[in-house]
């Protein structure tokens, strides 16, 4: 029998400019060096590659009428609509991920969120608040990637985001980036922690002390 516990799906979602891709990629590094293997996963998308932004690291970029084939075909965990563009998680390469024993973090919005946790309630759903809507503007602003009609949409549109936040099972408030990243490490660690994990990676131990 395996010792090798699955990997842990984890949900993280925030308003535009909330820092989520920065606190999860910051958390991967954190949980490797204490030998914790996570990743992120890399969703599918019908918009356009921004400046920077590299096929296969960023996104899957594929046209509308290709990511609509894979809706039929029943090949995405979740998928949703946002700003007119799809969005979608593989089914297949998630649930391989798992079953390698990696944690697999998907960074999406409440909507896709709302199909995962209806396919797998064992998800860890986490939503990240900013500290005030005076933030959140200011770190749209300083992108420097939209114009500020697009960046009052987005504003705007995040509200309706936030009101879901009650929906997941932990709230992080991006005020302190380290602080925050530190909670959302300490999220992670907790499931690996948990007594079915624990049984599974420690079995043969278990076994010898209870002799």
């Amino acid at each position: 029998m395996s010792s090798k516990a699955p990997g842990g799906l984890f949900i993280v979602s925030a308003p535009s400019g909330g820092g989520k891709t920065s606190l999860t990629r910051g958390s991967i590094q954190q949980l490797k060096r204490a030998g914790v293997p996570a990743a992120i996963s890399v969703s599918y998308t019908t918009r356009p590659a921004r400046p920077g932004e590299r096929e296969g690291v960023h996104y899957h970029f594929i046209k509308r009428a290709e990511f609509e084939k894979r809706i039929a075909r029943g090949q995405f965990l979740e998928h949703a609509e946002i700003y007119g563009n799809l969005y979608g998680t593989a089914m297949a390469r998630t649930e391989s991920v798992l079953a390698s024993g990696s944690d697999l973090i998907l960074d999406i919005d409440w909507q896709g969120a709302r199909q995962i946790k209806a396919r797998r309630p064992d998800a860890t759903g986490i939503f990240i608040l900013p500290p005030s809507m005076a933030k959140l503007a200011q770190r749209l602003r300083a992108r420097g990637q939209e114009k500020e009609d697009a960046i009052r949409k987005r504003l705007a549109l995040a509200r309706s985001e936030m009101a879901h936040y009650d929906e997941y099972d932990y709230v992080i408030v991006n005020k302190h980036f380290e602080l925050a990243m530190a909670e959302l490490v300490a999220i992670f660690m907790a499931r690996r922690l948990g007594l079915p994990a624990q049984q599974i990676r420690y079995r043969p131990l278990i076994k010898k002390l209870l002799a």
